[in-house]
């Protein structure tokens, strides 16, 4: 099967409340926080004394919840929600989330931020047992295992089920009488706690989402960790001791918004410090630094203030452009390019630019703003790249499961450099990139998963290890 990357994209953003009268309506406000971690589809799942009410639907926040009864009716002082990516022909509304399972004894919500290695083979084997799957997504998983786990305590079954799966998550349940959040051994996703000044609990994805509803943030949920929110407040638990930090690093490149909080580190300020990392790597001669908006801004203010060049404006984000759909015609899909960015030639005619992006994928994009800076009067354009160069897959959360189309994987910088029309490119260092990121941890490249750049995976790859290593045999990465 072939993948096509067409651009970087995160599965999913949860956000949860416990104790709060207006308990989906902050959900709503939360979701509307983590909208950049996914625009395919939305839901939310409200508890109101032990009943259960949902709704979700493909799109935006603000178009699953246009008709403002579809939130009125979600009431209760417990909710958890989901904003979701899809990937490529999964686009359906029974793959929204949260799921809601309904059994003759219990009922629960599970919304699911990551991706399973050992999905398919955990699938087969519960399917093969009797089990039947309402959605093609590998989070239902998680309650299978819980429904059919023998252990005679509630949390015994939830802790049997969580050392189970494998790979990547961030999974919040809501029951009758609790919310519970649970992080992956390796805490490749971000999860964080908070605290209303009713004493509300929330956890979420980002940070960012705290600030507004007005939570404060209490800390981070750990590797391995559960928290259970109830009527007793906190209660902080493990499901296995078997831990190591290993944070998904395009969080802090890409992801994640530049006000979130991640492991201690603010995201925004981490960028500066790749930008300016990135700056001391740099052996060009340069006029100006242009950041491409809206991610790599934060890198490029970095750029400017260690290299001593002047910061500008020269590419304009056009805020109202949603997506460009495959044109048919070359000259249609470089319109669709110029409607999403423009070029400001009063700032760059006659300069020698540094374009400042946080990652090439393909090098479709970073080809066509090189062209656009270069047609608005740039005498020269030297692509800076505030992130090591991409060149294998990931398998914990991101759509990139093939090597195929990584032009890292396939090119050497030189050959890229040319590809994409450059005078020069750099790509910021994998030590760059752990040391400007900075987090308090001994764990290894300082907690911080970077196997997209140097192929070392964190944990075995279990269902993808074939695929994997297929990839390997068709491409040679030259990082």
């Amino acid at each position: 099967m072939t993948y096509e990357v067409k651009s970087l994209n995160e599965e999913c953003g949860v956000f949860g409340i416990w104790g709060h009268p207006d308990a989906a309506k902050l959900t709503y406000f939360g979701l509307h926080s983590l909208q950049h971690r996914g625009q395919e589809g939305a839901g939310i799942l409200a508890n109101d004394q032990g009943t259960l009410r949902r709704h979700r639907d493909t799109g935006l926040l603000s178009e699953v919840f246009r008709n403002p009864l579809n939130l009125e009716k979600l009431t209760g002082s417990s909710a958890i929600g989901h904003v979701r990516y899809a990937t490529a022909g999964e686009a359906s509304v029974d793959n929204i989330q949260p799921f809601l399972f309904r059994f003759q004894d219990t009922q629960f919500g599970l919304a699911h931020n990551g991706n399973l290695t050992n999905a398919q083979s955990l699938k087969s084997e519960l399917e093969k047992n009797g089990a039947i799957f309402s959605s093609t997504s590998d989070s239902e998983i998680l309650a299978h295992l819980i429904r059919r786990s023998h252990n005679p305590s509630f949390m015994g079954k939830i802790k049997e089920a969580l050392n189970t799966v494998k790979g990547g998550f961030a999974y919040l349940m809501l029951f009758e009488d609790k919310l519970i959040a649970a992080l992956d051994p390796n805490g490749f996703r971000p999860l964080s706690i908070g605290k209303m000044s009713n004493g509300a609990l929330v956890v979420s994805s980002e940070t960012c989402a705290f600030e507004v509803i007005g939570a404060e943030w209490i800390r981070d949920v750990h590797p391995g960790e559960l928290v259970i929110f109830d009527e007793n407040g906190i209660t902080y638990d493990r499901y296995t001791d078997d831990t190591q930090l290993a944070i998904c690093s395009m969080e802090y490149i890409y992801f994640a918004r530049p006000d979130s909080n991640i492991q201690g580190v603010n995201v925004h300020t981490a960028r500066k410090r790749m930008g300016a990392q990135l700056a001391r790597e740099f052996k060009n001669q340069a006029d100006i630094v242009v950041g491409v908006p809206n991610s790599s801004l934060s890198a490029a203010m970095g750029f400017a203030e260690e290299s001593g060049l002047p910061n500008e404006m020269g590419l304009i984000k056009n805020q109202y452009v949603q997506r460009t759909f495959i044109q048919p015609t070359q000259e249609l899909r470089e319109q669709g390019v110029r409607m999403k960015l423009s070029a400001v030639s009063g700032v760059v005619k006659g300069k020698r630019v540094v374009m400042i992006d946080d990652s090439i994928v393909r090098g479709t994009t970073s080809r066509r703003i090189v062209k656009l800076l270069k047609e608005a009067g740039a005498t020269e354009v030297h692509v800076a790249i505030a992130s090591p160069a991409l060149a294998y897959p990931c398998f914990y959360g991101i759509d990139i499961q093939s090597r195929e189309e990584l032009i890292a994987a396939n090119h050497t910088v030189e050959e890229t450099c040319e590809i994409i029309g450059a005078d020069s490119l750099t790509y910021l260092s994998v030590e760059g990139l752990i040391d400007s990121i900075g987090i308090d941890t001994d764990a290894p490249n300082g907690g911080l998963c970077v196997a997209y750049f140097d192929g070392k995976y964190p944990t075995p790859l279990y269902d993808y290890e074939e695929r994997y290593l297929e990839s390997l045999n068709e491409q040679t990465s030259f990082y």
